[in-house]
């Protein structure tokens, strides 16, 4: 995802939730997505089983019965 393209989709999702941003706003808004896009990227690069996903050993507390 380039800068522009980044820019473009949270200036295009702002506008169809009526959020109110300026320009400035989603330009640092833009620029945290392609900085989190280029993380799942590296992320989705790393060859990983099963088994190494932490999520399926996660298991909540259940809550206190009153």
């Amino acid at each position: 995802m380039t800068d522009e393209q980044a820019l473009t989709y949270v200036q295009g999702a702002a506008f169809a939730l009526d959020l109110p941003m300026d320009t400035d706003r989603a330009k640092r808004v833009a620029a945290n997505l392609a900085r989190t896009t280029g993380m799942a990227r590296m992320l989705d690069k790393v060859p990983m089983a099963a088994h190494d996903e932490l999520a399926e050993i996660y298991c909540p507390k259940p809550f206190p019965s009153l």
